[in-house]
């Protein structure tokens, strides 16, 4: 019977083969969640009585030879993020607690129960999505499955363990600082952060319920253990017929494991030319290249128009959390500097202020866009400094710091890398490239042309040919 740890096609398979029924493989799944949730704290609300009786009209639909969708009957849980009939988003806020449990689906979601499947139940997230680890107070801390004491990292935290742990084959996350890449890359699974505007962001908290808007910078997008799988949720969430996989022979990449303003660590450099040596004996071209902006030109833009986007996709009483940023902030941020300082910020960047870092980054796009037309198919590059480190909750985002190979860094270095594909809206897809000396995993990501995501799988799918993919955890 499958297992588990069965790839999602493999799953859809044998349902249509009838070897297992979708009230059967939901059971499953909420078996294993039950046996860990202890250790893991992944899924924190279910929704069972729905999802039983979804599965029940499919197991019926497909008894009785109707054609059904692309999903039909594979059970998903979903980021806490995002609203769900019957499980409205609280995105860890104790002030949306109690909402209506009749809310509309959010966009992504109402996508895949098109496709049929089963969505049974929400995972972990920080506070309002605003942090690279996965707690808050009302549901607590997720674990990382390879080492409890380590966070999965943020905001889809509570997705990428749920997804490592065999909780759920598929998930769907968001990502404005990494927030699909970060738990990926801690999780030893892979992620899509789509070309921004790509995918609707309507039902995705925050901002506040019923103040929707479309905002800079942030995405929607899907998550696996496989890239195959990836680019399965990824055909149904954009609603497109899947792409022809093309070979990477012949192909040419850059790789950038280098900048003086960017922070990393030995072992994850080395996972970087890991993966371009596996490209490389694929027939990839590899050039020891980088998009002609530096980090810290990237930075201060990001930072200044993320701060902004925060501040407006809070509700009130969120937004006047945030304390005034003051001058030594203000230079930080011009200067490029750590990142942190975006999270003592609410309302100091006036209009002028974003529209010039928009004249900046428009600039920097032009520069990427620039480069790929060089012949360059994607720039390879780290996730974050680090792999996964110690649960670390004390002190603001801002007071923080994390240690690369013995150095000490402002907690806010974890944005950097991320940097490019968010700032210049640029597909990135984050895959696995084996294990650092600890054994947890560590990731690398590809950063393609704007709606140039289908490249990215062809490429990903390389990588994880060549250096094994996902690894489960010894839970």
């Amino acid at each position: 019977m499958t297992g588990i740890y069965a790839t999602a096609r493999q799953m859809l398979s044998d349902l249509a083969a009838k070897k297992i029924s979708a009230r059967e493989l939901l059971d499953l799944h909420v078996t294993r969640n039950d046996a860990v949730h202890g250790k893991l704290n992944a899924v924190i609300e279910k929704d069972l009585d729905h999802a039983r009786a979804a599965a029940k009209s499919i197991d019926d639909a497909r008894a009785h030879g109707a054609k059904l969708g692309t999903l039909a009957g594979l059970p998903m849980t979903i980021k806490d993020g995002f609203d769900v009939f019957g499980m409205p988003a609280t995105s860890g806020a104790r002030g949306f607690t109690g909402r209506a449990k009749d809310c509309q689906d959010a966009d992504v979601v109402a996508a895949a129960r098109k496709a049929e499947a089963i969505i049974w139940g929400k995972t972990n997230v920080p506070y309002m999505l605003g942090d690279i680890q996965s707690y808050n107070e009302i549901y607590g801390t997720t674990n990382n499955p390879y080492d409890v004491t380590k966070t999965p990292g943020g905001s889809s935290g509570g997705a990428a363990a749920a997804l490592a742990a065999g909780i759920t084959p598929l998930e769907i996350g968001s990502d404005i600082g990494g927030s699909l890449r970060h738990p990926a890359n801690f999780c030893g699974v892979v992620s899509l952060k789509p070309t921004w505007g790509v995918l609707s962001l309507r039902g995705h908290i925050p901002p506040a319920p019923d103040e929707f808007i479309e905002t800079d910078l942030g995405v929607v997008g899907p998550m696996a253990r496989n890239v195959d799988d990836l680019r399965l949720l990824w055909n149904v969430l954009r609603g497109n017929e899947d792409a022809a996989e093309k070979p990477v022979k012949g192909s040419r990449i850059a790789v950038w494991d280098e900048d003086p303003a960017f922070p990393l660590a030995g072992e994850v450099q080395s996972a970087v030319r890991r993966a371009a040596d596996a490209l490389s004996r694929q027939g990839v071209g590899i050039g020891n290249a980088k998009p002609p902006v530096s980090g810290a030109d990237l930075m201060g833009p990001y930072m200044q128009t993320l701060a902004a986007v925060l501040g407006s996709g809070l509700p009130d009483d969120v937004y006047n959390a945030f304390a005034t940023m003051n001058a030594q902030d203000r230079k930080t941020i011009a200067e490029g500097g750590d990142g942190g300082a975006v999270f003592r910020l609410s309302s100091t960047a006036s209009y002028r202020d974003i529209m010039r870092a928009g004249v900046v980054r428009q600039k920097q796009k032009d520069k990427l866009d620039a480069f790929f037309d060089e012949g360059y198919e994607a720039v390879l590059m780290p996730v974050t400094p680090i792999t996964a480190f110690a649960h670390n909750q004390q002190g603001s985002f801002a007071d923080r710091v994390i240690d690369v190979d013995g150095r000490t860094v402002p907690y806010g270095a974890l944005l950097n890398w991320i940097s490019l594909a968010t700032s210049l809206h640029a597909p990135a897809l984050a895959v696995q490239a084996g294990r650092a000396a600890n054994g947890m995993p560590v990731g690398v990501q590809l950063v393609g042309r704007r709606n140039g995501e289908d490249r990215l799988f062809d490429l990903a799918r390389a990588i994880e040919r060549e250096l094994g993919g996902f690894e489960a955890p010894p839970l």
